[in-house]
């Protein structure tokens, strides 16, 4: 049995422990916001946050979470999750919009380490999320937006 805390709740895992946490949280938790890409942690629509650091859910195998805290896009808050979604939405950053959780949850991540990134920075920790409709120069003046309004 594995014990991890999920979304601010303590959760217990009695399956396999190879069990990747993308299906924990889908499956066993019946949360669908991450989602599933390509199974091999090339495509970040199923990153979320385990300790406060980014992961791709679908290889890390639910033992490696035993005591972790894990955040999915249901339940990241703060500051610059707030400007995110805030810039996200006032660009209109997603299309189809089947990678933005795992885009969100990347950039969340980023603005908590730094908080003024330049085009290099982003870049550079947005690198391992694929979108399929190209927004990636939305995603970049979204995430400049986000942190131009953490400066106020």
């Amino acid at each position: 049995m594995v014990s991890f805390t999920l979304n601010g709740e303590e959760r217990r895992f009695d399956g396999d422990p190879e069990t990747p946490l993308l299906w924990v949280i889908r499956d066993a938790e019946r949360l669908t916001g991450t989602k599933y890409g390509c199974g091999i942690a090339q495509c970040g629509a199923c990153t979320v946050h385990v300790d406060g650091m980014t992961r791709r859910s679908c290889i890390t195998p639910i033992a490696d979470l035993e005591g972790s805290s894990v955040t999915t896009i249901e339940a990241v808050s703060g500051r610059e999750a707030e400007a995110v979604q805030t810039a996200w939405t006032a660009i209109d950053v997603p299309q189809c919009g089947y990678c933005q959780s795992g885009q969100i949850m990347s950039a969340v991540s980023l603005l908590q380490m730094n908080p003024a990134p330049s085009d290099a920075d982003i870049d550079a920790a947005m690198a391992g999320n694929i979108c399929r409709c190209a927004t990636y120069q939305r995603i970049r003046q979204a995430i400049h937006d986000a942190a131009s309004s953490l400066e106020g």
